[in-house]
């Protein structure tokens, strides 16, 4: 079996740190052939470390002189959609790290690019990958859940403003906690709910803890030049008559360090899911059902080997390009009903 020729756009820590090293777990089935960074010092730098041997300082040069099967683009939002389109039309699969773009309006024309190309388009939506959604999602799959009419989201962090990266940065992200951590929990509740089209969203956002100097348990932040919400709370409404609550936070006044959890809510059970544990009325008895084991799987990892595998077989994964656009249009509904102070409906 040939091996799949696989390149990497942008050499920051996303790439060197969780992409790079997870590839090279599959040496028997792919090969990284090159690396592309606007930074030339940082670019050669991890090609080295990792003995990739193609070095460029623009992708386009990149896509355009060697032959190349598959993409990771490692870049900040603002440089997902040109990314991502540039590789599909060199005739490339791509895997986009989240959330898939800064608007509907560059998702929906990644969508486009990706029907056009044949190619897979998947964005990075580890969370999927991790043996609680997975279990979760064979109950859901065996109506044991029943009809789930109600899912509710959280990622909260007390102090965990990035006190590295572009995070604080709308220009460059697009915005804050919502479309960094919240995306996350948000589409693991979409995809475990079947990815349900949305209908009305109610958002509203807050800045009171970014701008100021304080506590940061991940890292000092830049709080004169914080321009993203620290906080964003709303509710979904879908067209099959679901809904869904979220709230994430960057830092907020609350008890616990960390909390990614997903909720859902059906009528013949419900669940938690970080960590999974399920609740049902069965023989006239309340019962909760937690697993008595689940192997150990990091998300980053087991999402990586499914792109390989995807790309080698030619056969469509879990995430969707279409499931992005989804996602945009909830995110970008959340933002501009913080912003108008009003409900909006979603075409």
């Amino acid at each position: 079996m040939e091996k799949l020729k696989v390149a990497i756009i942008g050499a920051g820590g996303i790439a060197s740190e969780v992409h790079i090293p997870y590839y090279l777990q599959h040496t028997d089935r792919i090969e990284i052939v090159a690396i592309t960074d606007i930074v030339e010092e940082r670019v050669r730098a991890v090609a080295t470390k990792f003995d990739i041997p193609h070095v460029f300082t623009s992708y386009d040069e990149m896509l355009n002189t060697i032959e190349i099967d598959a993409v990771s683009v490692c870049v900040p939002n603002k440089f997902h959609k040109e990314a991502t389109i540039a590789a599909l039309n060199a005739g490339c699969n791509v895997l986009c790290e989240k959330p898939p773009a800064m608007n509907v309006q560059e998702a929906e024309e990644m969508e486009r690019a990706q029907q056009d190309s044949g190619k897979i388009l998947m964005y990075g939506f580890h969370y999927r990958f991790q043996q609680e959604v997975q279990t979760a999602k064979r109950f859901v799959e065996g109506n044991e859940f029943g009809y789930i009419y109600s899912a509710r989201v959280k990622a909260v962090r007390r102090r965990g403003i990035p006190g590295w990266g572009v995070f604080t940065n709308k220009e460059l992200q697009g915005g804050g906690p919502l479309i960094d951590i919240g995306v996350h929990m948000l589409d693991t509740a979409l995809y475990l709910m079947g990815y349900p089209e949305p209908a009305v969203v109610l958002g509203q956002t807050h800045q009171h803890l970014g701008k100021r100097k304080g506590v940061g348990l991940s890292g000092d932040w830049d709080y004169e030049n914080f321009t993203v919400e620290d906080m964003a709370v709303g509710m979904i409404t879908f067209k099959n008559g679901e809904s869904l609550l979220l709230e994430t936070a960057f830092a907020a006044n609350v008890e616990k360090k960390d909390t990614m959890q997903v909720s859902l809510m059906g009528d013949k059970g419900g669940a938690d899911i970080f960590p999974l544990k399920m609740y049902q009325e069965k023989h006239d008895t309340l019962i909760d059902v937690t697993p008595a084991y689940l192997p150990e799987v990091e998300g980053h990892q087991a999402e990586i080997a499914h792109f390989i595998e995807h790309c080698l077989n030619e056969t469509t994964p879990i995430t969707t390009a279409d499931q992005g656009t989804k996602i945009q249009k909830i995110i970008d509904g959340l933002y501009k009903s913080a912003e108008t102070g009003k409900a909006v409906i979603i075409d």
